[in-house]
């Protein structure tokens, strides 16, 4: 039989159709390469997602103990992934690596705390999210401003999208040209749709990626900007996505997101394809 390293195990989920391969790895010896990474997401010749998140139990752990390590479907590594985190923690629960409650972990964008039950939607703490810059992008030749936000990782948020219909007619396959010297490392870009002064709906063109049918900071980043607009640093917003709902809080101290987590189906890699791509 095949070692753990040699056929790592693999659970494929999703948060708000964001989806993911988790590698669980209690050892801490996968060797995840980009290139492993980028052939687990081809959706004709792999498992397919938009990103991998290795699962890793914290050699010396205090108030954290487990370590999400995540990673663009391109093989790049990121800071952090809202929705990815959900998915996260409900696999920390269900498999009785921790007890329903509150949990601590540790990103590349900081510490993140979860709370979950046994069954039901995933709180996570994200963290604050700040404005910045303005600033603008270019989508099938049309101009769209929008206003920076960091959620751990680079945003621009760019509000004022007619209505749903005019969202929904975007081009989002390509990459949106953005201002290299505001965005260095790129940028996640979202579009926004204001559906009241609580809800509004998006899309978002992930950097890594391409368009997702969600994503968890760029949620978080649309909220608080919209509450920006109207001179508001606190307060509630519903945040509908293409493959769903979210909730996000702002408060004066952080943000928490709160919203689906899915574990569809487990499985192990082939130790032949896991070999293949070094």
């Amino acid at each position: 039989m095949s070692s753990p390293a040699a056929a790592p195990e693999f659970l494929k989920g999703h948060g708000t159709e964001n989806d993911f391969v988790l590698l669980p790895d209690p050892d801490d010896v996968l060797d995840l390469t980009a290139g492993r990474v980028r052939a687990l997401c081809d959706r004709k010749a792999g498992i397919g997602a938009d990103g991998v998140i290795r699962v890793v139990p914290l050699r010396d752990p205090g108030p954290e103990r487990f370590f999400m390590d995540y990673r663009n479907a391109d093989g790049s590594m990121a800071q952090m992934c809202g929705n990815g985190a959900r998915l996260f923690a409900r696999y920390l629960v269900d498999a009785g690596w921790a007890e329903p409650g509150s949990i601590v972990f540790r990103t590349r964008g900081g510490t993140r705390l979860a709370r979950l039950g046994e069954v039901g939607d995933v709180a996570i703490e994200m963290g604050p999210a700040v404005l910045g810059v303005r600033s603008r992008v270019l989508v099938g030749g049309r101009e769209f401003a929008g206003v920076a936000v960091d959620v751990g990782n680079p945003h621009l948020v760019c509000a004022g999208v007619e209505d749903e219909d005019a969202l929904a007619a975007l081009d989002l396959t390509r990459q949106p040209g953005f201002d290299p010297e505001v965005f260095p490392d790129g940028v996640n870009v979202e579009f926004v749709s204001a559906l009241g002064s609580e809800e509004v709906a998006m899309r978002v063109h992930e950097r890594g990626v391409g368009e997702t049918r969600s994503c968890g900071t760029g949620t978080v980043a649309v909220a608080a900007a919209h509450l920006a607009a109207s001179g508001r640093t606190a307060g509630r917003v519903a945040v509908r996505v293409p493959g769903g709902r979210v909730t996000v809080d702002i408060g004066t101290d952080g943000s928490t997101l709160t919203g689906p987590a899915v574990l569809v189906a487990r499985g192990r890699v082939d130790s032949g394809f896991w070999a293949a791509h070094r």
